[in-house]
């Protein structure tokens, strides 16, 4: 039986543009992936894609040229279990980087000190793409990382995601919700599930991402108009609950390469009051991420 062929992904924009905003001191780019070269960090076999090489300093390049400081390094569904290039990452950029591991449900607790040191503060699920791991690892992960104080991080699409307040809810850690739940812009912010979300929010017991508008959208181009009602109404139900991200190198896109400048403009759109945007920017990844004062 043949295989079927992993495709390729295209890379970032080589042009970042900074920002249209004055971006606020301390600013955190809190999800973003470094990848290869392939033959130093190989991918797992069981993957959905196969990205370029991504490297450290091209993402810092990115950074410095829209004004963000501090960044969060997210372990990527194509490196399965073996959080060796992101650990690495973290040595070589200090203090200023945090990351975010996969580690199997019977991880020792030696190594989750290891990752601890490096500067891990999390465990993402993802639950989209081949290489992540599975829901029912959930509580099993939850209850070895809760005396670390780290948190959940789970890539889902809570349209299709059931009982999403009750489950997550329960657990014993901080969840954090990738790509404003994934939820497809269409049904919009009163779709069940996005209600959901947004009680969770409120109860205080998740944060959510406000990133990867060109993931969910139906539009080909910025500013992804059928995205900005979901984002308000995340942003009017918990402000101080949620985070930005770029998601650099945005990996298996399928429409046109955004450019990260325009992406953190989405912001400026979405949250126009400074004192908001500033939360979302420094205060409130400060306070999840562990980043020094």
């Amino acid at each position: 039986m043949q295989t079927a062929a992993i495709p390729e992904c295209q890379g970032p924009d080589p042009e970042p543009r900074p920002a249209g905003f004055a971006v606020p001191p301390g600013a955190s780019d809190t999800h973003a992936h470094v990848f290869g070269p392939a033959e130093r960090y190989p991918y797992t076999p069981d993957r959905t894609y196969t990205p370029p090489d991504a490297p450290l300093a091209a993402y810092r390049r990115m950074l410095a040229t829209l004004g963000l400081v501090r960044a969060v390094l997210i372990q990527p569904s194509v490196y399965g279990t073996d959080n060796s290039l992101m650990v690495d990452a973290l040595h070589e950029a200090g203090d200023s980087f945090r990351g975010v591991a996969v580690v199997p449900p019977d991880v020792s607790r030696a190594e989750l000190e290891r990752l601890h040191a490096a500067g891990v503060r999390g465990v993402r699920l993802n639950l989209l793409f081949r290489g992540g791991l599975a829901l029912e690892t959930c509580e099993a992960v939850a209850e070895a990382i809760r005396p670390l104080g780290w948190h959940l991080q789970l890539l889902v699409d809570v349209a299709s995601f059931a009982d999403l307040r009750g489950r997550l809810g329960r657990l014993p850690v901080e969840v954090v919700i990738d790509h404003m739940g994934h939820m497809p812009p269409g049904s919009g912010p009163d779709h069940p599930g996005f209600r959901e979300l947004l009680a969770l929010l409120k109860d205080g017991r998740a944060w959510v991402k406000l990133s990867g508008a060109y993931r969910i959208t139906a539009e080909r181009e910025p500013p992804y108009a059928d995205v900005t009602p979901l984002a308000q109404a995340l942003i009017d139900a918990a402000p101080d609950r949620l985070v930005w991200a770029t998601d650099w190198p945005h990996p298996f896109v399928h429409i046109p390469m955004p450019n990260d400048g325009t992406l953190l403009d989405l912001l400026a759109l979405w949250a126009p009051q400074e004192e908001t945007r500033r939360r979302i920017l420094v205060d409130n990844p400060a306070r999840l991420y562990d980043f020094p004062a």
